[in-house]
């Protein structure tokens, strides 16, 4: 219960607020998210999340994609021979300079961690997350973000099988269409963490 959860324990991932997602331009905004209205009312869940954060000191960690110094996409073999988000990405052309630019509020401020290297769907896979909450002795994360079903999940499964207690801020997560989210939710999360919402940890982190 987040009753018990302790600041100075804790975590907050924001994965993916960056143009990409979040502006009218965004080449996965014009063509994956089917379900606008679930997805710009995560955004301002997320918002306020991240302003009572900042307000309280709590730990703020950016988990972007930003493949803008790797233009052929050389990471992914330039989506030759390879399938899935390897294929995917490179075929798109995206998270590269202007995809990858975060979004106001969630440009990340001085003392808010910017996690690099990551390479996969999980933003703890190769990247410097991992060793930054370890080094900081965080066990517990809270996940916010996009897409819920693909590399939040995907963030979940892999800091379940890390070893950090991790809670998906279920209304501060979108996917594709709502039935993706409700997937996840309903289906996934109970086997690798728990669920709170904005409400319950903004008023965590205010108490």
């Amino acid at each position: 219960m987040l009753h018990s959860v302790i600041k100075e324990d804790s975590a907050l991932v924001f994965i993916e607020f960056q143009n990409e997602w979040l502006t009218e331009e965004g080449v996965l905004q014009q063509r994956l998210i089917k379900d606008k209205e679930p997805f710009l009312e995560a955004v301002r869940k997320a918002g306020s999340v991240l302003e009572t954060a900042r307000a309280n000191g709590w730990t703020v960690a950016h988990a972007g994609l930003d493949l803008s110094g790797d233009p052929h996409y050389l990471l992914f073999n330039e989506g030759r021979d390879v399938l899935g988000l390897r294929k995917a990405i490179p075929a798109a052309g995206t998270w590269q300079e202007n995809g990858a630019r975060p979004v106001e509020p969630f440009v990340p401020r001085d003392g808010e961690f910017v996690v690099a290297g990551r390479s996969g769907g999980s933003a703890l896979k190769n990247s410097t997350l991992d060793p930054f909450l370890r080094n900081r002795k965080i066990n517990t994360l809270f996940l916010m973000g996009f897409a819920t079903h693909v590399c939040v999940e995907s963030t979940l499964r892999e800091a379940h099988d890390l070893g950090y207690n991790a809670y998906l801020v279920e209304d501060a997560c979108a996917a594709f269409e709502q039935a993706q989210h409700d997937h996840v939710r309903r289906h996934v999360v109970h086997h690798f963490g728990e669920e709170t919402n904005a409400a319950e940890l903004i008023t965590r982190m205010e108490g």
